[in-house]
């Protein structure tokens, strides 16, 4: 577990001392807001000293649906609030040297022990919970969630905090070096931290394309056979996923964007600044994700025509087989018929006991080959298709 103080001029690290007592002595800071960060397994175990605590800083509790929901490893992204919190659950991708809580995030069980492309292994995706009170912010991960980590690092960074702060509970000692950089309300820095999560979807998009690119030059290669096709159908199972993923994402951003424009105007903890920005932020999280969704529906769309267009080859493709065969058969069917003719058990048989009889018959057949190549040919029987 990880706490901060954060106002405007100044982040700290707060060291609590040993979990679960060091909770009990936490206090707002005079400006600003308490975040308080804890792994999913860590809520769980120390359930009643973090209610305490809450009840302590904001007068209240979180509802047991609401600790039921932090502590689900498998809901999809969502948002509830109350009168008093909002809590946001949403599924970022989980880290490759990250080890999750068991069964912390969803894993792509359709992919094969074997070969597949390694991107697609990437998609896997564990749940964030976040509920912001007025002055606290309370974030709940998965074991390890490299992604808090290293914005915790940047935040104490941008504000000239000492990373590792000694300070007792309540009273953070640390260096005042300007506000830059640093969220003004607990909203801002949930909002900064899930476009983070957003921007790894948008780093997939790339490595995503490529691979399917490959795929279809493979499939519209004509000199090639395609061998791949669990990977493909694992790709499209995939991307189906990841739609799924985004479209509850764009769902719940869009049900806290609905509750922002319901918040009180006249608030002595958010100035009309702190609120167009929240509101802009908000807006701008849904883009990131509006973009991710529309890329995927289009690589979604650009696999299942490129199947399709793979078998609409493979057709063609037999079919020209087909012509060339059937136009092969229609020239050699008359020159079997002369030689059948010529085989007959007959004793009395034209030009057969002439001793240019042969020489005559392989004219006949040759003129009959000639005459039908020329006259498939001026049908256009013979061309083969532009590729």
């Amino acid at each position: 577990m990880r706490i901060f103080s954060i106002n405007a001029s100044r982040v700290s690290e707060i060291a609590a001392g040993e979990l679960p007592e060091g909770l009990t002595g936490l206090q707002l800071p005079e400006t600003g807001y308490l975040w308080i960060s804890c792994t999913r397994a860590e809520l769980e175990l120390w359930q009643m000293p973090l209610q305490t605590a809450l009840q302590a800083l904001c007068k209240l509790q979180l509802l047991d649906l609401h600790l039921s929901d932090l502590l689900n490893t498998q809901l999809p992204s969502r948002f509830d609030f109350t009168s008093q919190y909002d809590l946001l659950v949403f599924r970022g991708l989980a880290s490759a040297h990250a080890q999750p809580d068991a069964p912390a995030s969803q894993p792509l069980k359709h992919l094969p022990k074997r070969g597949g492309p390694p991107i697609l292994r990437r998609i896997d995706t564990s749940a964030v919970g976040f509920v912001v009170f007025d002055r606290v912010l309370l974030t709940v991960h998965p074991t390890e969630h490299q992604l808090r980590d290293a914005y915790a690092g940047r935040l104490l960074a941008d504000s000239g905090s000492d990373i590792t702060a000694t300070a007792t509970p309540g009273t953070p000692d640390s260096r005042s070096t300007g506000a830059r950089g640093v969220p003004a309300h607990p909203a801002d820095l949930m909002l900064r931290i899930v476009n983070q999560m957003v921007d790894g979807y948008l780093a997939l998009r790339r490595s995503l394309s490529q691979q399917l690119d490959h795929w279809q030059a493979e499939l519209l290669n004509p000199k090639t056979r395609f061998k791949n096709w669990s990977a493909l159908l694992s790709a499209r199972l995939s991307l189906h996923h990841l739609d799924e993923i985004c479209e509850d994402q764009r769902a719940a951003i869009q049900d806290w964007i609905e509750t922002l424009k319901s918040w009180p105007e006249h608030d002595e903890l958010l100035n009309k600044h702190q609120r167009d920005l929240l509101h802009v932020r908000s807006r701008d999280v849904l883009e990131h994700i509006e973009r991710v969704l529309h890329h995927v529906q289009r690589l979604e769309q650009n696999a299942e025509t490129t199947v399709q267009m793979h078998f609409n080859a493979q057709s063609h493709r037999t079919n020209e087989i087909m012509r060339t065969l059937t136009v092969l058969t229609a020239i050699f069917l008359p020159l079997n018929l002369i030689a059948g003719i010529f085989g007959m058990n007959f004793e009395f048989i034209p030009l057969l006991h002439v001793s240019s009889g042969f020489w005559w018959a392989l004219v006949a057949m040759g003129l009959t080959a000639a005459g039908l190549v020329l006259f498939f040919w001026r049908k256009r029987y013979l061309e083969r298709s532009s590729r």
